[in-house]
């Protein structure tokens, strides 16, 4: 099940300057560390002039759905679920 969140974080992100693509590599919440395993989908979406960016991924025990707001490059965990099967 999936808890919905309002939650800043921190995120490192990589970008891939061949491929033109950006992932999110780690996730900093509460003061742990999850490293990204697998990075699901990935969308945009407009809120007036802003843009969001929003991935879905996954560590070795949780999901997470992150959003990147493209004005302040802040992070938002809005919602993780730890029912992962190993």
């Amino acid at each position: 099940m999936i808890s919905k969140l309002d939650e800043s974080v921190s995120v490192s992100l990589a970008f891939d300057g061949v491929k033109k693509t950006i992932a999110p590599k780690v996730l900093i919440w509460k003061g742990r560390f999850y490293l990204i395993r697998k990075v699901g989908l990935h969308h945009k979406f407009r809120q007036g002039r802003t843009l969001f960016h929003v991935f879905s991924v996954a560590s070795r025990t949780s999901f997470f759905r992150l959003v990147l707001n493209t004005d302040t490059l802040h992070w938002k965990l809005e919602g993780v679920s730890d029912n992962l099967a190993n």
